[in-house]
C-alpha cells in the first residue's frame, strides 16, 4: 500500500546550480537529473532526513521536510501504528528499528535538579583549585589493611583507570565502519578512557589500541579468542542490551563483508546471529564459571565487567552478578540506542536507567556489598549534567554510544540497520565509509569529552565538591521537580524546595 512519503524534499529551483551533488552524496537515491528537463528531481519516498543533502548543498537550495500529510486524525489508532499494521500486513515480517526509544516518555534527568554550595560549604572554583575527575572501576576493599610489618595493604583487584568518569560504550565492528571504530580507538587513547569492541571482535589493525579498550564476550562468541580477550584493558561478558532486553543480536550478511567476517571469525556473507541467552549460563553459578573461566584466560590481569539491560528485576539481578565474581556491572537503559532491533522490543522493553541505577546502587548498598563491584551505566546519557546527576544516583562511570555517534556526524537518522548510512558510520559500504575521516571523527570525540570534563568539573565545584569520589552515591546534592512520591523513593532524593 502507498502512503504520501514521510518527508519532503523542498528544493529552490532559483538557488539551485544542477552541480547534482545532492545525488552524488545520497546512498538512498533520492536525488537525479533531468536532462531533458535540466532539473533535479527527487523521489521522496526515499528520504530517511539524514541531512546530508541539505548540509553539503553548496547554494543552500535544499531543505528537508515532515510531510503534513497524514491518515484521518485518531487519538487510538495513531498515524504511525497504521502505516505499521500494513507494512506487516503486506510484508509478514518484522518491524526493524534503529537508534534510541524515540517516543514521549519521561526523561527522568530532565526532572532532577543539582543543587548548588553558597555560603556556609562554598563553592570551588575548578580554574583556580584542583578538581579530581579519574575514577577506578573494580573491586574495593571495605577497610584499611595492614601488612605484619604494620605498612599499608595496597593490593587491590584489577582496575580500570579511566581519566574522567565517560566511556565509549560497545558498538561491533560490522554494526559501524572501519573508520568509526577508529575514530573511538584513537580518542579514547588521548583521552585515556576506554572504547568497547562490541560483539563483533577487534580488527587486527586496533591491537595498538590495546590498553583503552573493553573487550566484548557476547552469546554468538564471534572473533573470541585468547589473543583477543589478552588485548584489552578489560573484558565484558554482554547478558543484555537496553535497546532490546531478552533477545541477541543479527549482524545481517551483507554487512559480513571482508575484514568484518574475518574478525569475526565467520565466512564471509553469512549472518552473524547471537542466540538470546548464553546456552552456557543458565544461573549466577553459571554466570560465576564464565567469569572465573575469563579471568583464568587472562592470568587474573584483567577486570570482567557484566552488562545486563535494566529490567523491572535489575536490583535482584545485580546482587546475585555482585556476588559472581564480577569486577564491574554495566546497566544500559532503555533508551539506549542500536544498529539493529524489533521495534516492538525497542519501544516496549526495558525501564529507564535512572530508575535501575538508583534501585541497583541502594539494593547493593543495604546488603553491603556495593565495594564488591563498580557500576557503570548507559542508555541515552546526553551531556556532562546527565553523568553528574547518574554518579550523584550511584554510578561509577557512565557509557556513552549515541551521543559519541552525533560527535562523529550522526544525524540520528534511525536507519542503521539499512546498512546506508551516509555519514560513514553504520555502514560497510567503501562509498560510503570513507566519508567519516577518523582524524577528523577522532578530534571532534576528543573536543566533546574534553568540553564534558571542564563541565563535569564546573558542576562539582558548585556543589563544593572536589572529586567523583566524593559525588558518588551522594543524593543529597540532587532535587526531583514534578516527580511522584513513588519516583522519588525510587531514586532516593527530595523534592524540589524540601
Amino acid at each position: 500500500m502507498n502512503f504520501y512519503p514521510e518527508f519532503e524534499v523542498v528544493r529552490n529551483d532559483s538557488r539551485c546550480i544542477r552541480c547534482r551533488v545532492c545525488e552524488r552524496q545520497c546512498a538512498n537515491e533520492v536525488h537525479w537529473f533531468d536532462a531533458d528537463g535540466k532539473v533535479m528531481l527527487s523521489d521522496e519516498s526515499k528520504c530517511v532526513n539524514c541531512q546530508r543533502c541539505v548540509t553539503l548543498c553548496p547554494t543552500r537550495a535544499l531543505k528537508i521536510v515532515k510531510s503534513d500529510c497524514r491518515l484521518r486524525e485518531n487519538a487510538n489508532y495513531s498515524d504511525q501504528t497504521i502505516k505499521e499494521i500494513y507494512r506487516q500486513a503486506e510484508t509478514g515480517g518484522v518491524l526493524l528499528s534503529s537508534m534510541g526509544n524515540p517516543n514521549p516518555l519521561p526523561v527522568y534527568w530532565d526532572k532532577i535538579l543539582i543543587n548548588a554550595s553558597q555560603v556556609t560549604n562554598p563553592p570551588i572554583d575548578p580554574l583556580r583549585e584542583p578538581m579530581e575527575t579519574r575514577v577506578f572501576l573494580g573491586k574495593k576493599p571495605d577497610h584499611i589493611t595492614r601488612n605484619p610489618d604494620g605498612s599499608l595493604d595496597t593490593t587491590l583487584s584489577p582496575q580500570l583507570s579511566l581519566s574522567m568518569p565517560v566511556m565509549f560504550s560497545a558498538m561491533s565492528y560490522g554494526s559501524i565502519s572501519y573508520n568509526a571504530h577508529a575514530s573511538l580507538a584513537r580518542a579514547a587513547t588521548e583521552l585515556g578512557i576506554c572504547y568497547n569492541t562490541g560483539e563483533g571482535g577487534l580488527h587486527e589493525d586496533f591491537y595498538k589500541y590495546g590498553k583503552n579498550t573493553i573487550v566484548q564476550v557476547a552469546s554468538g562468541r564471534f572473533g573470541v579468542h585468547k589473543d583477543y580477550l589478552e588485548a584489552g584493558a578489560a573484558i565484558e561478558i554482554k547478558m543484555g542490551q537496553g535497546a532490546k532486553p531478552g533477545i541477541g543480536g543479527h549482524l545481517p550478511g551483507t554487512k559480513a563483508v571482508g575484514d568484518v567476517a574475518k574478525t569475526r571469525m565467520i565466512p564471509e556473507g553469512s549472518d552473524a546471529i547471537s542466540p538470546a541467552p548464553h546456552h552456557d549460563i543458565y544461573s549466577i553459578e553459571d554466570l560465576r564459571q564464565l567469569v572465573y573461566s575469563l579471568k583464568e584466560a587472562t592470568e587474573y590481569r584483567l577486570p570482567v565487567i557484566v552488562k545486563v539491560a535494566a529490567v523491572h528485576n535489575i536490583a535482584a539481578i545485580a546482587s546475585g552478578i555482585a556476588r559472581s565474581g564480577a569486577d564491574i556491572i554495566a546497566i544500559d537503559g532503555f533508551r539506549g540506542g542500536t544498529g539493529a532491533a524489533p521495534t516492538r522490543i525497542r519501544d516496549n522493553v526495558g525501564i529507564p536507567i535512572e530508575l535501575a541505577l538508583a534501585a541497583v546502587d541502594q539494593r547493593l548498598r543495604d546488603e553491603g556489598i556495593r565495594n564488591n563491584v563498580s557500576i557503570i551505566c548507559g542508555g541515552s546519557v546526553r551531556s556532562a549534567a546527565d553523568v553528574v546527576k547518574a554518579i550523584a544516583l550511584g554510578a561509577d562511570a557512565c557509557y556513552i554510544a549515541t551521543a559519541a555517534c552525533l560527535a562523529m556526524g550522526c544525524h540520528l537518522c534511525r536507519s542503521c540497520h539499512t546498512g546506508k548510512c551516509n555519514w560513514g558510520i553504520a555502514t560497510q559500504r567503501p562509498d560510503l565509509v570513507k566519508r567519516l575521516n577518523p582524524d577528523i571523527g577522532s578530534q571532534r570525540l576528543v573536543n566533546l569529552m574534553t568540553a564534558w570534563r571542564h563541565e563535569i568539573k564546573e558542576l562539582m565545584g558548585g556543589m563544593g565538591i572536589n572529586s567523583i569520589e566524593s559525588l558518588r552515591g551522594n543524593r543529597l546534592m540532587l532535587r526531583g521537580v514534578g516527580l511522584t512520591e513513588k519516583e522519588l523513593q525510587i531514586l532516593g532524593i527530595s523534592h524540589a524546595g524540601e
